[in-house]
């Protein structure tokens, strides 16, 4: 095969300006195609083209798989703007290798938007709610915030200004931007709680400048919110011990954490909070805490947290993905759940696990006895009413065993 056979799909990023927009790199891949594929939008802008039109529909996962039916043709994926931002790009480079991949990026929604409102990109927030849950807007809420936006569809800013305005940062200037780049271009500006547009155009980029309300709350993405961020029933990890536990659990970006016994799941959305490109698994058998770790999640700007009913050891079993760390909070007692943890626990991986009660310190020591670690006395005391004066109260000690798999 030749080398130029060997890249046999490329993917042009098409803006709204359609071919006129592309260059001649882009135009020629587009010219020479034998299988064009894309969404209704991007193939009607090249229907005059004889090559064989494939629509991703609405399953894209469809659409990748679909792709190998045509291996070895030349084949041109239309993609919105840069492929390789919140795009298809990524997802067919991990399907069919960049080996075999040539990839034309065109300015995309974020670049676009950055120039219409003035902003430099590098202070500015980007994310998308494409195909993704709203909440995770509440990440990146504090005062002063700037962010840029991708839009599920037309309903989308009415739902946003809605989310805003409910967590204080109702007077936030808000700015809509349709159709970036083509003939329909149109902006829409107004505050998040003045917001009257119950739908605009379906293809929207969206741009907020965050100003909060004196009813506004901002939380630190470090590791130790108060408890009071929290829903709970008084059985969470308190914010002393959750920030020790995080810095022994020491996250790294694209890793997964399994947060068993998972309580409020404190620990595991923090884990999230503090590297957005990490994953975590609660699992908690309580319905009542489970309703409280959805919440919590949601409310804290990571509803992308996997949640898992069931009691451990037994439902570790239906996880697929194997844990880079592991943090034991609840069960620590039952010697089982440590070392079912620890046979899952990838190479390279932290196990910590927080002991109170005083069986669950003898199964801590047991599983140190055999397996190695660190153990860590936690002893905390905070300040509280004597009478009318002040003094320090301590709290229940923690033992916290923190080991490596090597």
């Amino acid at each position: 095969m030749s080398s130029a056979r060997a890249h046999w799909l490329t993917i042009v990023g098409i803006g709204e300006d359609g071919l006129a927009g592309l260059g001649e790199d882009a135009r020629r891949a587009i010219d020479a195609a034998e299988v064009l594929v894309g969404g209704k939008r991007h193939l009607e802008k090249v229907a005059d083209r004889t090559a064989e039109k494939v629509s991703w529909g609405k399953e894209f996962d469809k659409g990748v798989e679909a792709i190998r039916q045509y291996q070895g043709k030349r084949v041109v994926v239309l993609a919105s703007g840069d492929p390789m931002y919140f795009g298809a790009g990524s997802t067919l480079a991990r399907r069919f290798g960049i080996e075999a991949m040539t990839i034309i990026p065109a300015p995309g929604a974020f670049s676009l938007a950055a120039a219409r409102m003035g902003w430099s990109l590098p202070d500015v927030d980007c994310l998308t709610v494409h195909g993704r849950a709203l909440e995770i807007v509440n990440l990146y809420l504090h005062p002063n915030a700037r962010l840029l936006i991708l839009s599920w569809d037309g309903t989308t800013p009415a739902k946003l200004a809605a989310l805003l305005t409910e967590k204080g940062y109702g007077e936030s200037i808000f700015t809509v931007m349709e159709h970036m780049g083509g003939r329909e271009e149109r902006t829409i500006e107004g505050s998040a709680k003045a917001w009257a547009e119950p739908e605009t155009a379906a293809l929207n980029t969206i741009a907020v400048t965050c100003i909060a309300g004196a009813d506004a709350v901002a939380w630190s993405r470090a590791p130790g919110l108060p408890e009071e961020a929290f829903k709970h029933d008084n059985m969470v990890t308190k914010r002393e011990v959750r920030a020790a536990t995080i810095a022994a659990l020491a996250p790294l970006p694209g890793e997964t954490l399994w947060d068993v016994g998972a309580g409020s799941g404190t620990v595991a959305i923090e884990w999230l909070r503090l590297e957005p490109s990490a994953k975590a698994v609660a699992i908690e058998r309580n319905a009542k805490r489970l309703g409280f770790i959805r919440a919590n999640a949601a409310n804290l700007g990571v509803p992308h947290l996997h949640v898992i009913e069931g009691q451990a050891p037994g439902s570790l079993d239906a996880i697929d993905t194997a844990p880079d760390a592991v943090f034991v909070g609840g069960g620590v007692s039952d010697l089982n759940i440590l070392e079912a943890c620890w046979g899952r626990l990838a190479a390279g991986g932290r196990l910590v696990a927080n002991a109170v009660t005083l069986e669950a310190q003898q199964s801590l020591l047991a599983f140190r006895k055999k397996y190695g670690g660190r153990m860590t006395r936690l002893s905390i005391a905070r300040e509280d009413s004597v009478g009318p004066m002040s003094g320090m109260r301590p709290m229940m000690e923690v033992w916290q065993l923190h080991v490596e798999k090597t």
